[in-house]
């Protein structure tokens, strides 16, 4: 048998028996198997297994063990190599025929599944974004609306900040002019004090400027209370404002941030990859707390601007009763006052007629002196003639010295002058006592009168001129 050329088909397999069609390469159903050698074990794979080497083959070979198996050592000779039979190598080529086509429905399917499923992702992608984003402008919504909130709540704390500290400066107002009334009746105590001796008494007048001062240190005291109460209230109240502004504040950096996240998009030039995005920071809150932190907030707000109002409220009222004690308080004052200076007036001018009426009778009984010591020197001339006609009758000789009716007469008229002497004497010396008694009464009218003077110039001149500066009622609350 010839051997057969390099590009000769081997005999077993002829070209003839190839089906129309069917590549040569590549082994059909009719292609005819060797015949499997002798000795092989069953189960043993000899399709197309080369068989032993010819005695064509001329290349030099070292015999071994394994010696005319295919695929342990190269057939040499001139022409070529050969380690394959063409079973072998029509085999090979089905199986990598098969595992293209495997490989490429494995392909189409990938591309079919990739392709579905980088749809499918991208409409999960658009929709879960769609999704977010409306989720987003829901919490931006609700951030915004509860911004609004606090943003209104803000401006009443504002408001009520402001009627707070207008009524605290008020307050002030009050109790820089309640040092008016103090003063006043200070000044009207210590004018008091100047009055003589027997005006130096305490009068009604001195109790109810007393009773005046007393309610003054009591309107103070009260007044500095709720200046205390007002400022503490002040400072809550601009603490809460603080803390309203804060959240605020927080609330409108999240709205610009919810809305710069609503306004993102696959083609925003801003968007960039954040590894740590997903991370949950520490101390976040949930909508719960979030929403509980601000209606506390809220809450907080209506607690303390009610509490605020209250105070406004009681300092209104507060101011008002001062006002109007006071006011009454003053008036009582007045009235006394008043009361006293038509006493006094009315005591200085019955000191004055009485004065008038005391100066006539001095005048009159200083005249009535004089008149009685005429009247006396007036007695001497009789009583001399008398007592010269008795003494001359005393002269007469012996017998002739009788005690005639004219000696009886003589010493009757003498007796009688004598007791006119006398009576005139009783009557010069009551008059002199009268009118040492009447110019002690003059003296003391005067002083009475001197002392009513100093009074009304006290309690009129200045106290009531003092008194006509008290402050008014609408004064007196502040305004």
């Amino acid at each position: 048998m010839k051997a057969p050329g390099p590009l000769e088909p081997i005999a077993e397999y002829p070209p003839s028996t190839y089906p129309k069609g069917h590549p040569c390469y590549v082994s059909g159903l009719e292609d005819c198997a060797p015949p499997p050698a002798s000795g092989t074990e069953e189960g043993q794979d000899t399709v197309g297994r080369m068989g032993p080497i010819g005695p064509w083959a001329t290349g030099r070979l070292d015999w071994g063990p394994l010696s005319g198996l295919t695929g342990t050592r190269p057939v040499v000779d001139r022409y070529s190599i050969t380690r394959f039979s063409e079973g072998e190598w029509k085999k090979m080529n089905a199986e990598l025929v098969s595992g293209a086509g495997q490989e490429q429905h494995r392909a189409n399917l990938l591309d079919f599944n990739s392709r579905r499923c980088a749809e499918q992702m991208a409409a999960r992608t658009d929709k879960d974004q769609l999704t977010n984003t409306r989720r987003l402008e829901q919490r931006a919504h609700d951030v915004h609306r509860w911004k609004c909130e606090l943003e209104r709540a803000v401006n009443l704390m504002g408001e009520e900040l402001n009627l707070l500290e207008h009524q605290r400066q008020r307050l002030k107002t009050a109790m820089g002019v309640l040092r008016m009334p103090e003063s006043i009746a200070g000044e009207c105590l210590e004018r008091r004090t100047a009055r003589l001796e027997p005006d130096l008494v305490r009068d009604q007048v001195e109790e109810e400027l007393i009773k005046e001062i007393a309610l003054i240190n009591e309107v103070r005291d009260l007044m500095s209370r709720m200046l205390a109460q007002m400022e503490e209230q002040q400072k809550i109240n601009k603490a809460v404002k603080q803390r309203l502004e804060m959240d605020w504040s927080d609330k409108k950096e999240a709205y610009e941030i919810e809305t710069a996240n609503i306004g993102l998009k696959n083609t925003s030039p801003t968007i960039l990859f954040h590894p740590g995005a997903t991370r949950f920071a520490d101390g976040q809150s949930t909508p719960e707390t979030w929403e509980f932190l601000t209606r506390e907030n809220l809450t907080l707000l209506e607690t303390e601007r009610n509490k605020s109002k209250d105070l406004r409220h009681i300092l209104e009222v507060m101011l008002t009763d001062i006002s109007r004690d006071l006011r009454v308080q003053s008036d009582r004052v007045e009235t006394s006052l008043a009361c006293r200076i038509v006493e006094t007036d009315e005591a200085r001018r019955r000191f004055e007629n009485d004065l008038l009426q005391t100066l006539r009778r001095i005048a009159d009984t200083e005249k009535l002196i004089l008149d009685l010591k005429s009247a006396i020197r007036a007695q001497d001339f009789p009583m001399k003639v008398a007592q010269t006609r008795l003494n001359n009758r005393m002269g007469r000789p012996r017998a002739e010295n009788c005690r005639d009716v004219p000696q009886f007469g003589l010493v009757d008229e003498v007796k009688s002058l004598s007791e006119s002497v006398s009576a005139l004497l009783g009557q010069l010396k009551q008059a002199e006592e009268t009118l040492a008694a009447l110019l002690k009464t003059r003296s003391d009218l005067e002083k009475g009168i001197m002392v009513k003077r100093k009074t009304l110039s006290i309690d009129k001149d200045r106290c009531q001129e003092i008194r006509s500066h008290y402050p008014s009622s609408v004064a007196l609350t502040g305004y």
